[in-house]
């Protein structure tokens, strides 16, 4: 009798859990399918251009990365420059060009049109073969139209070459093992100091060192003779 009620009592416990299974089972079916609001997820395509650009940014921020870009104001009449400012030549005449304040009228050279007065920055020239040509950096108020010795007295820190011998502009020779095809110039305005080095292994060549008080400018001194200048990066 016990064995009976006990059976039966399981067999309502059984029914009843499966008759509440059931129905939860229709009801859950019933539910309409979970709506997604708007802007839940995460836009992966916005989130990794935002990253990407903000790589570029912080890379932007240190490193530089353009052709150095010459002045024309400041252009000898004998010298001819390309019609993207990045390199010259020497011709056989002179230009008709307006004497304004800026132009160099007493040698064959020209600035860089962008001046700095602070931090750290580097160029490469293309000299190759050339004879006889001047680069480095001078100071903006330089004398451009009286006589304008290549010398750190006169406001002008360069590397000197003519007919195969390097110089510094202060009456010594710069010993090297090889002629060189190009040259990284090379500005810390805060430490003072204007480097010289063969970009092919980094050489170093030689270094000005003096206080800076003004803008300088990139400098570039020609002979008989064409300088294409290549990039500017620091």
């Amino acid at each position: 009798y016990v064995f009976f009620i006990l059976n039966v009592f399981m067999l309502c416990y059984v029914f009843h859990e499966h008759f509440c299974l059931d129905s939860y089972l229709k009801n859950l079916c019933s539910l309409s399918d979970p709506q997604l609001v708007s802007g839940v997820l995460i836009d992966v395509a916005k989130h990794l251009g935002n990253l990407s650009l903000r790589v570029w940014e912080k890379m932007k921020d240190q490193v530089h990365f353009s052709p150095v870009i010459l002045d024309p104001n400041t252009a000898n009449p004998c010298l001819y420059l390309s019609d993207d400012l990045t390199s010259v030549r020497k011709g056989d005449t002179d230009q008709q060009l307006p004497d304004n304040p800026e132009r160099n009228t007493s040698s064959a050279t020209v600035f860089g049109s962008e001046g700095f007065s602070s931090g750290k920055h580097s160029w490469e020239v293309e000299v190759g073969d050339h004879p006889a040509w001047n680069v480095g950096l001078v100071k903006e108020s330089v004398d451009r139209k009286g006589d304008l010795p290549i010398s750190p007295v006169c406001g002008i820190w360069c590397l000197l070459h003519h007919s195969g011998t390097y110089s510094n502009g202060v009456g010594e020779t710069v010993k090297v093992k090889k002629s060189f095809q190009r040259i990284r110039v090379q500005l810390d305005y805060d430490r003072g100091e204007v480097s010289f080095y063969d970009p092919e292994d980094m050489t170093h060549i030689y270094t000005h060192r003096d206080t800076f008080t003004e803008k300088l400018f990139p400098f570039f001194g020609i002979g008989n003779a064409a300088i294409f200048l290549c990039w500017k990066g620091c």
